[in-house]
C-alpha cells in the first residue's frame, strides 16, 4: 500500500515548499497592510492597501508565460530550487525595509515575491501530474490549497503581530529570512521530473509567448472554460482579502487582533472547503461542486454586503471577544466563513480539471497561461475597486456587487460546464 500523500517524497516536499512559501508571502503583505493601515497615516489607507494586492499580482500577467516555458523546457525541481534560492535574497530586501520603516522598499520586496512566484506558479500545479496518479489529483490539489491558506493564516498572524509597533523588526527578521531558507530546503528535496518538452525554445519576448499560450488555451473550450472559472475565483479572493481589513476596521469596529482574527477565520474555512471538495470528488472530476461553491460564494457575499450596508463608522476599536459578541460582528463572520469554505469547493474541481485536461508536454505552459489570465482578472479587478474606492464606493458596496456578478458567474457555469467524462 503506498504512503500517505503527505509521507510521500512525491509529494510531501512540494507541498512544504508550497506552505513555507505561501506564509512569507502573507506574512509580508499582511504586515505591510498592518503598516500602512495603522501606523503610516495616509489618507486613503483603503486604495492603497488594494493597490499592494496588484504590485504582487501583476507580475504574474508578464511573467506566467515565461515561467511555463522554462518549467516545460527544463526539470520542474530544477527550476523550483533555483526560484526559490533567489528568494532568500527578496526576503533580506524585505528585512531591511522593515527595518528602515520604508514602504517604498516594502513594496519593491513585495512585487520580488510576486515575480518569483509567477515563476512558481506554473511548476507548483504543472508538477503535481508528473507525480501523482490521476485519482490524486483532487486530494493533492486540496492539500495544496489547504496549506496554502493555513500559511495564509499563520503568516497573516505573524505578520499582525510583527506589525503591532516597530519593535518586532527582529521577530520579522528572523521569520522572512529562516522561511525562505526552508522552502529552499525544501524544493531540494522535490524529486526530478525530467523535461517535459525537451526541443522547447524559450522566447525572450514574453510578449510573444504569452500571447502564443492564451491563444493555444482559448483553442480548447475545456480548458478555457476551466480557465475562466478559475480566474473568477482567484479576483474575488483577491477582492475580498483586500476589502476585509478596512471592512472590520471601519465598520465593524475591530482591532489589530480583531482584523487578524476574521483573517484567520477566512484562511481555516478556504482549508476546510477545499477538503470538502476533495471528500466528495473520491478521485474524480466533480464540477458540479465547482456550480455548488459559485453559488454559495454568490450568496454570503452579497449577505456580507447587506449586512454592513448603511452602518455608520465605528466609534471605536475593540478586541475579538467583545466583537465576535455583537450581533453583526458574528453575522459578518459566519458570511466569511460560509463564503471562503465555499471558495474552496469552488476551485478544486475546476484546477484538477485543469491538469487532467492538460497535456503532459504542455502542461506547464497550460498552467502558465491560466496563471496569466488570473493575474488579469485579478490585478484588473484590484485597479477598478481601488479607482470605485477613490471616488466614493464603499466596502459593504463592492462586497454587494461581487455577490451579485458570482451569481451571474454561476448562471454561467451552469449553462456551460463540459460533460463529465
Amino acid at each position: 500500500m503506498p504512503p500517505p500523500l503527505l509521507l510521500s517524497r512525491r509529494f510531501a516536499p512540494l507541498f512544504w515548499c508550497q506552505f513555507f512559501a505561501a506564509f512569507n508571502d502573507n506574512f509580508l503583505k499582511t504586515a505591510l497592510v498592518f503598516v500602512i493601515l495603522f501606523q503610516s497615516g495616509t489618507r486613503d489607507p483603503e486604495a492603497l492597501i488594494t493597490f499592494a494586492s496588484a504590485v504582487f499580482i501583476a507580475p504574474y500577467f508578464f511573467l506566467s508565460g515565461l515561467g511555463g516555458e522554462l518549467a516545460d523546457r527544463y526539470d520542474k525541481a530544477w527550476m523550483a530550487q533555483r526560484i526559490k534560492f533567489a528568494e532568500i535574497f527578496v526576503a533580506a530586501l524585505a528585512v531591511w525595509g522593515y527595518v528602515q520603516t520604508s514602504l517604498p522598499l516594502l513594496f519593491i520586496a513585495l512585487a520580488g515575491f510576486g515575480i518569483l512566484g509567477a515563476l512558481f506558479g506554473p511548476i507548483k500545479y504543472g508538477i503535481l501530474p508528473d507525480h501523482l496518479h490521476r485519482t490524486e489529483l483532487p486530494a493533492g490539489n486540496a492539500l495544496v490549497e489547504g496549506a496554502t491558506f493555513v500559511a495564509i493564516l499563520l503568516g497573516t498572524l505573524a505578520g499582525g503581530l510583527a506589525a503591532r509597533n516597530g519593535s518586532e523588526a527582529g521577530l520579522f527578521a528572523a521569520l522572512v529570512i529562516s522561511f525562505a531558507i526552508a522552502c529552499w530546503i525544501a524544493a531540494l528535496l522535490i524529486p526530478a521530473t525530467g523535461e517535459g518538452a525537451p526541443g522547447l525554445k524559450v522566447a525572450i519576448n514574453v510578449v510573444t509567448s504569452t500571447a502564443a499560450m492564451i491563444r493555444y488555451l482559448r483553442a480548447d473550450p475545456r480548458l478555457w472554460w476551466g480557465a475562466m472559472v478559475t480566474s473568477w475565483f482567484w479576483l474575488v479572493g483577491i477582492v475580498v482579502l483586500s476589502l476585509l481589513p478596512p471592512l472590520i476596521k471601519t465598520i465593524v469596529g475591530g482591532n489589530e487582533e480583531t482584523v487578524t482574527a476574521y483573517l484567520a477565520v477566512f484562511s481555516i474555512a478556504v482549508g476546510v472547503g477545499s477538503g470538502l471538495a476533495a471528500v466528495i470528488a473520491r478521485g474524480r472530476i466533480v464540477l458540479r461542486t465547482t456550480l455548488v461553491g459559485a453559488i454559495l460564494l454568490g450568496v454570503f457575499a452579497l449577505d456580507l454586503g447587506l449586512a454592513t450596508f448603511g452602518a455608520g463608522p465605528a466609534l471605536s476599536l475593540q478586541g475579538p471577544a467583545f466583537v465576535f459578541a455583537s450581533l453583526l460582528g458574528l453575522r459578518v463572520a459566519i458570511d466569511l466563513c460560509g463564503l471562503a469554505i465555499a471558495g474552496g469547493l469552488f476551485i478544486v474541481p475546476a484546477f484538477a480539471a485543469v491538469q487532467v485536461w492538460s497535456g503532459a508536454d504542455h502542461r506547464a505552459r497550460t498552467i502558465a497561461a491560466v496563471n496569466v489570465l488570473n493575474a488579469a482578472f485579478m490585478t484588473g479587478a484590484t485597479i477598478i475597486v481601488a479607482v470605485m474606492q477613490k471616488y466614493g464606493a464603499t466596502v459593504p458596496a463592492l462586497f454587494m456587487l461581487i455577490g451579485i456578478a458570482t451569481l451571474a458567474v454561476a448562471l454561467a457555469i451552469w449553462r456551460t460546464m463540459p460533460k463529465p467524462e
